[in-house]
């Protein structure tokens, strides 16, 4: 069994990490240079970096922000927003993204995850889902872009499947419904998805807890637990919850001090 990896998040607005509740309601959170050398030491296995305003702004992910933080540390870094085609693909894994992520684009453009895959290896193609809860759908659970600002009318386990049959190496959804609310993650919705598909799942949403990472990986099945709010307001450290599923019998790695 692979160890179960923590990913803080950076989400990244004017240059700066800053961390919502539902989407909205945001607040600064430090720079971003600062915070990835702080996971890193830490021991933070992965990082990812959301350039969140980049869709909604209509405009590309600023690559020299992605560049500063890749400058600084060794870990793998998963990058996204505003990635819409195989040429921005190509330019932020120049720039020193690890892995990319796509969403918006790969909603209304489903056979940018096969070509990227293709070209880039699907290991490097991580697609995020953003999900809001809707009883109209089989799952219950719908697909939305934009932010979170526009529904498209897909149903989000369905949709899941699709991308892992078109060739993404890992899923990042993000239940909106719980996203910065410290109440847990969206088990339903994790183990929805963990149990459809065989790539890594990320859990994305709403941690505030430590045993809401223990809940994360033993009951929703994630493979990399993602969190902002507890890591950039320091009520955990990365350490911290490290030990704390050592302690309680879940796989993960941790380096000695």
């Amino acid at each position: 069994m692979e160890p179960v990896k923590i990913m803080p998040c950076l989400d990244i607005k004017n240059g700066k990490v800053v961390k919502g509740v539902n989407f909205v309601d945001i607040r600064d959170a430090g720079d971003p240079v600062e915070n990835a050398i702080y996971y890193e030491k830490e021991g933070a296995d992965e990082l990812a970096f959301l350039d969140i305003a980049a869709t909604l702004e209509n405009r590309k992910t600023r690559l020299d922000w992605v560049n500063q933080v890749a400058s600084v540390i060794k870990i793998p870094l998963t990058v996204g927003g505003g990635i819409s085609t195989l040429d921005d693909i190509e330019l932020t894994l120049k720039a020193g993204a690890t892995k990319i992520s796509i969403n918006t684009a790969a909603v209304y453009n489903p056979e940018l995850i096969r070509e990227a895959a293709r070209i880039f290896g699907s290991e490097r193609v991580t697609v995020a889902i953003d999900v809001r809860r809707n009883k109209g759908f089989r799952s219950g659970f719908e697909v939305v872009v934009s932010g979170g600002t526009k529904p498209v009318g897909k149903d989000a386990i369905e949709w899941a499947k699709t991308c892992e049959d078109l060739g993404a190496g890992v899923l990042l959804p993000t239940s909106m419904d719980g996203d910065g609310t410290l109440k847990g993650y969206d088990l339903e919705l994790l183990s929805a998805i963990t149990g459809t598909v065989t790539i890594p799942v990320v859990a994305s949403g709403g941690a505030g807890t430590l045993e809401h990472f223990y809940d994360g990986a033993v009951k929703g099945k994630a493979q990399i637990l993602l969190a902002a709010s507890v890591f950039h307001f320091r009520t955990f450290t990365v350490r911290q919850v490290k030990e704390y599923l050592k302690v309680r019998g879940v796989n993960v790695r941790i380096e000695e001090q």
